[in-house]
């Protein structure tokens, strides 16, 4: 979860959401990265997609029973989808979302009996400065101090 920490610092570093991940396989780091909407210009570029789309690559394959991603937000319902379609097997995150988290807070799609995979989840692992980053990134932006500083 360290790891995806500093992947969110650097999304904040380039003026993204702070949000990273992290997709591991056997202890070892398949994938990882950070939001990229903004310099995307993409709805989807959230972590997760970027961290899936890069392990499904690195695999050579779509789906990864095998691994473990690590989030430093709870999963939104697009990304929940998109592990469930990854067969990801377990999701660990730091932040709790409580306006769209859908792994367990809002709705809870990973694990969901009536879709075809269901993911071990555990939340609030290093909850606090996963919140903290987040918090600070948007009381700077809603103090209209939109550009990250170095």
């Amino acid at each position: 979860m360290e790891r995806a920490l500093q992947r969110a610092r650097d999304a904040e570093a380039q003026g993204e959401v702070p949000v990273g991940a992290v997709l591991v396989r056997d202890d070892q780091v398949l994938a990882e990265g950070w939001n990229l909407i903004e310099a995307q210009r993409d709805p989807t570029g959230h972590a997760e997609i970027e961290v899936i789309r890069r392990g499904a690559e690195q695999s050579g394959s779509p789906r990864m029973p095998d691994t473990t991603l690590y989030v430093t937000l709870e999963p939104c319902a697009m990304c929940a989808g998109a592990i469930v379609l990854a067969r990801i097997r377990r999701v660990v995150f730091g932040a709790f979302d409580p306006k769209g988290g859908a792994c367990g807070t809002l709705r809870n799609i990973v694990q969901d009996p009536r879709l075809n995979h269901v993911c071990d989840v555990e939340g609030g692992v290093l909850r606090e400065p996963c919140a903290k980053l987040l918090s600070n990134f948007f009381s700077r932006l809603r103090s209209g101090h939109d550009r990250v500083e170095s």
